[in-house]
């Protein structure tokens, strides 16, 4: 998962993931709230957040492609384990990442 500051970055980076086969399929949640501590002050932020579908194999060098294209210092990049899904959907996530 990526947090964005707008839908353009959103785009841009999800595009880029994509087109780079680092990911299956993107989905952009617009208008999430982020409430979070930065510098030692409490900040809130309307932010996009992306769900990325990939292996976990390729994680560094989505880490790579987030930061070359997000404007934050330290973007959010965290990643979850898939326990468990639709064998059909994974298989295609496997597919259509290199």
């Amino acid at each position: 998962m990526v947090t964005c500051p707008d839908e353009e970055t959103a785009t841009k980076i999800a595009r880029s993931l994509t087109v780079k086969r680092l990911a299956a399929c993107i989905n952009i949640t617009p208008k999430i709230k982020s409430i979070y501590r930065w510098e030692g002050k409490i900040e809130e932020a309307d932010e996009h957040l992306l769900i990325i579908k990939s292996k976990r194999r390729l994680l560094k060098k989505i880490i790579e492609d987030v930061k070359a294209n997000h404007p934050y210092k330290i973007p959010e990049v965290i990643s979850l384990q898939i326990d468990g899904g639709s064998k059909d959907y994974i298989d295609w996530i496997i597919k259509e990442t290199s």
